[in-house]
């Protein structure tokens, strides 16, 4: 799981579940509130790190822009069956100083993930409750700080993505999301190489090779009031069979991420719009 993720899609894993249908809402809302959430530094390792801090709160409703607490997305083009819109992810920096394994290695910029996806909806239940779309995002990744930037490779994210509205009837809703990740060799090598000159007896040289990232299960609740939205998830990852499970840096192959937030809406927008949520 991603700081930047958590802040884009706790702010990238909070599913939020929602039927299709027309609905009159603010052009946008703001608020503020608080996230927990416990990671590994970076997938694969034995090290993990909890936050607890503040996020802001923000929806926008607009044509071809619109940013909730499920994600951010720029809606290039959609149908009644298909959309494709940009997606965006990322990861955490981290510092070489905190890992038994990276120790005397470079730090980790944190990453910045941002590309195409194309969405089609494979699903909807009569009442609109139930909806399973297929999502295919494609993403160049941007490993930045305020004094480098690099380009650090692209990666692919088939997943299937599962919302149902109001569970029992309890204004809950649920997420689920199914996941494979793919990667090519810069985006691999990013992570998990182990240069000759950072080489140790128990941290060998190692190469990594682009293919198979892994797979992710995410499950998610969340619940919006008037005045407050709430919500929490976890996330399964498995690197076993990965491009670059062999790395002496992949310490862990399979473990969970946690996260729970919550937010107060503190204004909104005095102009209404209609909104197709899916």
């Amino acid at each position: 799981m991603s700081f930047s993720k958590f802040l884009s899609c706790l702010l990238a894993g909070l599913v939020i579940a929602s039927g299709v249908r027309a609905e009159t809402k603010p052009l946008w809302e703001l608020g503020a509130g608080v996230a927990a959430i416990n990671f590994p530094i970076y997938r694969g390792a034995d090290e993990r790190r909890s936050y607890i801090l503040p996020v802001p709160y923000l929806v926008y409703r607009g044509d071809t822009f619109q940013v909730d607490r499920d994600r951010a997305r720029g809606l290039l083009f959609r149908t009644e069956k298909m959309e494709l819109d940009i997606s965006v992810n990322g990861s955490v920096p981290a510092r070489s100083r905190d890992s038994v394994e990276r120790r005397g290695m470079p730090d980790l910029l944190p990453t910045l993930e941002i590309g195409p996806s194309l969405n089609t909806h494979l699903y909807m239940a009569e009442d609109k409750k139930i909806n399973l779309d297929l999502r295919l995002p494609v993403r160049t990744v941007i490993a930045a700080d305020f004094n480098h930037t690099q380009q650090a490779g692209w990666v692919f994210h088939p997943q299937l993505n599962c919302d149902v509205k109001d569970l029992g009837h309890s204004g809950w809703n649920l997420g689920l999301v199914a996941g494979v990740l793919f990667g090519d060799s810069r985006y691999h090598r990013y992570f998990y190489d182990v240069a000759p000159a950072f080489a140790t007896a128990a941290r060998p040289t190692y190469t990594a090779s682009s293919g198979y990232s892994g797979t992710q299960f995410i499950a998610a609740l969340s619940h919006r009031n008037k005045d407050y939205w709430t919500g929490g998830f976890i996330k399964w990852d498995d690197l076993s069979g990965t491009a670059f499970v062999d790395s002496p840096l992949v310490k862990k192959r399979q473990y969970f991420t946690v996260g729970y937030s919550i937010s107060w809406i503190l204004d909104k927008s005095d102009k209404n719009v209609d909104v197709v949520e899916d």
